[in-house]
């Protein structure tokens, strides 16, 4: 007896907080996955770090062999410094003096990565007035930013998926949420042939040292915002129209970041996104709840008003009883 009246107050504990206990499942899920990825990216990188490691040594230790009126902490310092610059984005080969990272081009494409929150870190302010104008140019342009955004998804919304969706389901028919999974679908297929597929074909033939991967590798860490840095696109020495390139790199990036987000709004616009969504999240008050409420609190004020009305009545009465005077000769004092 008493064992199923425990199981049954834990039944009902666990659906009275179900929506608790989702969201501890998707805290501890997401922490599964954030090591998840520690360990799958250790045991994949670490081995190519280590032979890079063991390259680097070779390779210092063959330098300083064949000049040996160098010493090791010469080397040291030098390599030090032109890490330093490197960090920058400047650089100390002949083949990449040609480029200058500040140039109007340069510049503007910095500013749409920083716009973007995308931040590919190989060019990065030198002085400190340019540090502190970064600052304060993001702390302004990144929410600007986000409300042109929200403002060009918004009108596109409507013409890419909510009309064509409610036109289809009008004019033959079908089913709205088998609709919008279809029409999602699609839009997706179409984003990721139009902005990853095709610019990853072109960037691999414009870029000499770029494969397939790496230039597919290059837009989704650069539309995802991710933006690690390794992949630039026109740092090349030898880089033809190198202005001309940096601009339509830096319109490719604002395009695709709006499609990127009106496929996800798109998708979050499903209806089977928003009830698991919905498990997640604390419950609303419902309007029956809130008019219960409501009701309990006008009956309350409406108790104390009647106990308190009887009070108030007497407080109103006069002390001494005065008659009441139908003419002036009534008076006792007149006559």
């Amino acid at each position: 007896m008493l064992q199923s009246l425990a199981s049954n107050s834990c039944v009902r504990l666990i659906q009275s907080h179900k929506s608790t206990w989702y969201f501890v499942s998707l805290v501890l899920g997401y922490l599964l996955y954030l090591v998840f990825g520690a360990v799958v990216f250790s045991s994949v990188e670490l081995p190519y770090e280590d032979l890079l490691r063991q390259d680097l040594r070779a390779v210092k230790k063959q330098f300083l062999q064949d000049h040996e009126c160098l010493s090791e902490e010469r080397l040291e310092r030098f390599l030090k410094k032109a890490l330093e610059a490197s960090n920058y984005g400047v650089s100390i080969l002949n083949n990449a003096s040609a480029n200058w990272n500040w140039d109007f081009t340069s510049a503007l494409f910095f500013a749409s990565t920083v716009l973007s929150t995308t931040g590919y870190g190989h060019t990065a302010p030198l002085s400190d007035g340019g540090k502190a104008f970064c600052i304060i140019y993001s702390v302004i342009g990144i929410p600007f930013t986000l409300l042109f955004l929200t403002a060009v998804v918004q009108r596109i919304m409507v013409f890419s998926t909510r009309r064509p969706i409610m036109y289809i389901h009008t004019r033959w028919g079908f089913s709205k949420p088998l609709v919008a999974i279809v029409h999602a679908t699609l839009l997706a297929l179409l984003a990721v042939s139009c902005f990853f597929l095709i610019p990853a074909a072109i960037f691999s033939a414009l870029e000499e040292n770029w494969n397939f991967l790496e230039s597919f590798y290059f837009c989704f860490i650069s539309l995802s915002t991710i933006g690690l840095g390794d992949y630039v696109p026109g740092e090349a020495a030898n880089q033809k129209f190198r202005e001309f390139y940096k601009v339509g790199i830096t319109v490719y990036l604002i395009l695709g970041l709006i499609v990127m987000l009106v496929v996800l709004e798109t998708f979050c616009e499903l209806q089977q996104l928003k009830q698991l969504r919905k498990m997640f999240y604390l419950k609303k008050e419902k309007p029956q709840d809130r008019l219960a409420i409501l009701e309990h609190d006008h009956l309350s004020f409406t108790t104390v008003s009647n106990t308190a009305t009887p009070h108030s009545e007497d407080k109103t009465q006069p002390f001494v009883s005065v008659p009441t005077l139908v003419s002036p000769n009534d008076d006792p004092m007149i006559q």
